[in-house]
């Protein structure tokens, strides 16, 4: 059972196989064992790794799972024997608490029976689960979609499993967004984004239209451009990761082609777009009149908007 739980184990389970109060307190003095937390100890005397707090937290707590953060860092194996004190994040049921410690945060989750790997070592919370709550709970939005986009590129999970989790929760804060969001990914699409430019960066701002999706044909064959406005191309890049080299490769032939019309690539991902759309367009319009444009940016309604005095 210690080799199954990293070293650590519960005051009940020693119990369970016969141990008594007394074997138990003598084990202590001895040094044989070592707290970890109240009823669970340690099979040694040294700093424990976060994988065995992690086990501490668990069999602390139990029933109850990794969750956040924490299942995502188990579930990637990210620095599992790392003896920093880190705060390790767990789910019990609604109906049940467990007293504070130090470096444990516990949250308290409806139906959570069925939302944990409980064959896990230690059980942790589906991956989906734990990304999507980690997503949601972003302060910034662009940042869960860096969350959502990740574990995607990570092959862990795919968009079409996380967007089946969101549609068994009843509350999901930004929903709509996630939704389209996924959606995206899950197509390989990425009309969020070209929503995003057109009523955040260039209608705003007075930029030319551009025309949408045009084909054009490269040394790939037929490729999109997402915005051609004539003097500049512009992409809209909604992965944040590449998928493959092979797709990396493709995308930077793709620049070289344009590059060769004598035109330039401006590709803007989502911060570009819901970030810093002021300054982006501000960026933009400086690239266009470079290239012959004599139109000039327009403020938009925001105060703090990067373009001054339509320049």
């Amino acid at each position: 059972m210690l080799a199954q739980q990293s070293g650590v184990i519960a005051r009940r389970q020693l119990l369970d196989v016969g141990l008594r109060p007394h074997h138990i307190r003598r084990m202590l003095r001895r040094r044989e064992l070592s707290p970890l937390f109240p009823g669970v100890y340690l099979d040694h005397t040294g700093a424990a790794t976060w994988r065995q707090r992690a086990w501490g937290a668990v069999l602390y707590a139990w029933p109850a799972a990794l969750s956040g953060e924490s299942a995502i860092r188990a579930a990637e194996r990210v620095r599992l024997d790392s003896t920093a004190d880190d705060v390790v994040e767990v789910a019990i049921d609604r109906r049940r608490d467990v007293a504070k410690q130090p470096g444990l945060r516990v949250t308290r989750r409806k139906d959570l029976e069925t939302m944990v790997s409980w064959n896990r070592s230690p059980p942790r919370l589906h991956y989906e689960e734990a990304v999507l709550d980690l997503a949601t709970e972003c302060d910034d939005k662009i940042d869960g979609v860096a969350v959502l986009a990740r574990a995607c590129a990570s092959r862990r999970t795919t968009a079409d499993r996380i967007l089946s989790v969101m549609r068994r929760r009843a509350r999901v804060r930004r929903r709509r967004w996630f939704r389209a969001v996924l959606a995206d990914i899950a197509s390989g699409t990425h009309s969020v984004l070209e929503h995003g430019y057109l009523r955040r960066v260039e209608h705003p701002h007075g930029l030319p239209a551009a025309r949408r999706q045009l084909k054009a044909v490269g040394s790939e064959g037929t490729v999109y451009r997402d915005a051609d406005l004539r003097l500049l191309v512009v992409e809209l890049d909604g992965r944040i990761y590449h998928e493959s080299a092979t797709q990396r490769d493709s995308d930077l032939d793709r620049h070289l082609d344009v590059l060769v019309e004598g035109r330039p690539t401006a590709r803007l991902g989502w911060g570009q777009v819901f970030r810093w759309p002021c300054r982006t367009a501000a960026k933009l319009a400086l690239i266009l009149q470079q290239h012959g444009w004599t139109g000039e940016p327009e403020r938009c309604a925001s105060p703090d908007c990067a373009i001054v005095d339509g320049a």
